[in-house]
């Protein structure tokens, strides 16, 4: 009687311990994926980068971030290659890196149009405070407001005399719609009591172009995209939109010099990743950032192009786009801003 209760007992060293190695086993594939995880991230970057920027090519926002692709290149020790993803007011660029993996291999070097698209873009499938994460501001660039070289205005009192005097009927050039050239040209408009006929472009080297073959009248674009028709001899650059005269065109005056007190409208690129991206890398970008703003070569291709290197810190890009924010989208209620 006794053998056959004991033969029924069950065998500690099988059934017992079934639970206990199965809370093993998972706790150990737990522990290998977060050490995976961790090892990808100390490991990056271990491929190509991309860096995809919402405008064409040859434009302000083009040139800076290939400046700093080829020092970034270097510093990381992996190629980082430019994509240029045009339209729909820089959304489509927007959403191609919000459907990239998030594995800290694609970036969006974007600008304004991430503050203003949330009044300017109807049915925007998604929220940019929510959806992206700000790295660094990594360029600011200075604006100039330029006309055809026969155009007859000698300088920027004259051309926004002759533009009151002919209200609708002088065209402006600016890339993008709802983008920084805009909100510049609208706050003019503001303040000078004068009316343009706008005409919007995909980015800066398209307005250049079209103000070369005459077929608009003035343009309001980066200092960089009106390199080009100044140095053929196309356009007579006016004024600055910055706080400071341009060290490129240091004759060229301010408009807060010319009249409009506190005028400070300079364009800007910023690197932005897509919310998911792992935390570790985000530092690693913008302290590579940081390096590559402070390499000479930078430096002197910035100065030539007409922009200057930023790359702060990201706490002070995120509450700096904050500021920006609320003017900007003041601005476009009050002048009735809307794109196309």
């Amino acid at each position: 009687m006794m053998q056959s209760r004991l033969s029924k007992k069950r065998d500690p060293g099988l059934s017992d311990f079934q639970p206990a190695r199965r809370t093993a086993l998972m706790f150990g594939a737990a522990a290998f994926l977060i050490g995976r995880s961790g090892y990808a991230q100390s490991a990056w970057p271990n491929r190509a980068i991309h860096i995809v920027v919402p405008f064409s090519a040859g434009g302000a926002a083009d040139t800076s971030a290939r400046a700093f692709a080829v020092q970034l290149t270097e510093i990381l020790g992996q190629n980082v290659v430019i994509e240029n993803r045009t339209g729909g007011n820089a959304v489509v660029a927007a959403s191609a890196v919000l459907q990239a993996p998030k594995d800290g291999y694609t970036f969006i070097w974007d600008a304004a149009n991430c503050l203003t698209n949330p009044l300017l873009v109807k049915d925007l499938a998604f929220d940019y405070r929510k959806s992206f994460l700000p790295i660094t501001m990594g360029a600011r660039a200075p604006q100039v407001i330029a006309v055809r070289q026969d155009f007859p205005a000698q300088n920027i009192r004259e051309f926004l005399a002759y533009v009151r005097a002919n209200p609708g009927k002088v065209s402006c050039g600016t890339p993008p719609s709802g983008g920084m050239a805009h909100l510049a040209l609208a706050l003019l408009q503001q303040r000078a009591d004068v009316k343009f006929i706008h005409t919007p472009y995909r980015g800066g080297a398209d307005a250049a172009r079209d103000i070369m073959g005459g077929q608009i009248d003035s343009i309001l674009i980066t200092a960089s995209s009106a390199r080009g028709p100044y140095r053929a001899g196309k356009v007579r650059l006016l004024a600055v939109t910055s706080a400071n005269r341009s060290p490129v065109y240091p004759d060229v005056p301010t408009l807060a010099e010319s009249g409009f007190p506190g005028y400070d409208m300079d364009d800007w690129y910023g690197l932005f990743a897509a919310a998911g991206t792992p935390d570790l890398i985000l530092p690693k970008m913008q302290q590579a950032i940081v390096r590559a703003a402070n390499h000479p070569a930078l430096i002197s291709a910035m100065e030539q192009a007409g922009q200057v290197p930023v790359a702060n810190n990201t706490q002070d890009f995120v509450v700096w786009l904050d500021r920006q924010r609320e003017l900007l989208q003041n601005l476009i209620r009050t002048s009735n801003i809307t794109v196309s």
